[in-house]
C-alpha cells in the first residue's frame, strides 16, 4: 500500500542525476565496504533515493 501511495501521491522532484550518481557509488563499493556499513544490494535503490534527496 505504501508503494502505491508513494507512487501516486505527488510528483517527485527531478533528482535523477543525483540518484544515478548515488547508485553508481554504491555499485562501485567492494563487498567488504558494504559489509562494514551493513548495506545489501537489495537495499541499493532505497539508499540511493535517500542519498539523492539530501
Amino acid at each position: 500500500m505504501g508503494f502505491l501511495t508513494e507512487m501516486f501521491a505527488r510528483p517527485r522532484p527531478q533528482e535523477h542525476l543525483r540518484y544515478r550518481a548515488a547508485l553508481a557509488l554504491l555499485h562501485s563499493m567492494s563487498n567488504a565496504d558494504r559489509a562494514d556499513i551493513g548495506i545489501k544490494p537489495a537495499d541499493f535503490p532505497r539508499v540511493a533515493r535517500e542519498m539523492s534527496s539530501r
